[in-house]
């Protein structure tokens, strides 16, 4: 083929890949409880520009140490949520958690109401902003590491809200002497716990009541289904295989998966997809179908 004629095909496949690619936006998310302003992307599947269907909702959360937009700047492949959100027709929304906040409403710091924010004033503003299906029948959430305690915890607490929850990674137990980490990153981290639970070892009961791996019975009465796995070498394996036991014992239902692999994004970037997959059927049971 003449290399101009090349040259403009290839130019004109890219174009055409972008043009069907997803859309991204970037939005304050202000919060009222909090009294300051966060942000939060959506990414919108190219879909949803074509009609005027009304679109199920993932809720994505971050990590510990991250930020809103870590689901789109740290996984290797960029184009992930893209793909994930054309894929299965969906809207991807990864709100601001902030380092360390552990998406809890903090009996001491009124600066950190998360469960509040992630639940009332982030699900309000996408339903107020996005063509949305404004029914737990439609929202699903889910998260790495602190998110994957984030999305158990807030789900558990409620399932008004959503209808199915996962956890990658998740850290799903708060007290950081159940981690398989050494001294000097328990030393780095334990200030932030501090600041939301008090200190570490001084207020057992705080940390107790607000770690996911206690809510087995909670997680068994609401009846949402659940997808939890985390990477053999994961310094958080142990947490996620006590919480396993307990859903096992009391006999609630949940897909369990350990897979080879870390706390990485590599890992993260290969559990999101079965998660989507998980959610899509759940979401197909509820009658929720994108044309």
């Amino acid at each position: 083929m003449n290399p101009t004629r090349l040259r403009l095909l290839l130019c004109f496949l890219c174009f055409s890949t972008l043009s069907f690619a997803a859309k991204v936006d970037s939005l304050d998310v202000p919060s009222a409880a909090m009294k300051k302003n966060l942000r939060a992307a959506v990414v919108l599947p190219n879909s949803y520009a074509k009609g005027k269907a009304n679109y199920p909702v993932l809720y994505l959360l971050h990590g510990g140490g991250g930020k809103f937009n870590d689901w789109l700047n740290k996984t290797p492949d960029k184009m992930l949520l893209h793909n994930l959100a054309d894929q299965y027709n969906i809207i991807i929304v990864t709100p601001e958690g902030e380092p360390l906040s552990g998406y809890l409403d903090s009996p001491i710091q009124k600066d950190n109401l998360f469960e509040t924010y992630i639940t009332k004033e982030v699900v309000e503003k996408i339903d107020n902003t996005y063509r949305t299906i404004r029914d737990r029948k439609g929202r699903v959430i889910t998260g790495l590491s602190m998110g994957g305690h984030g999305a158990l915890y807030l789900s558990g607490r409620h399932p008004e809200v959503y209808c199915a929850a996962g956890s990658m990674s998740g850290a799903l137990d708060l007290s950081i002497t159940h981690w398989k980490i050494t001294p000097e990153f328990a030393k780095q981290i334990a200030p932030g716990f501090t600041r939301i639970l008090g200190p570490v070892g001084a207020t057992p009961d705080l940390y107790a009541a607000n770690s996911v791996v206690n809510m087995a019975d909670k997680l068994k009465a609401n009846a949402l289904p659940l997808i939890i796995d985390c990477g053999v070498d994961d310094f958080l394996i142990e947490p996620n295989r006590e919480l396993h036991r307990r859903l096992v014992y009391n006999q609630t239902p949940h897909d369990y998966t350990e897979h080879p692999g870390a706390h990485t994004w590599d890992y993260w970037e290969n559990s999101l997809p079965s998660h989507v997959l998980f959610f899509s059927k759940i979401l197909t049971q509820n009658g929720i179908v994108v044309p």
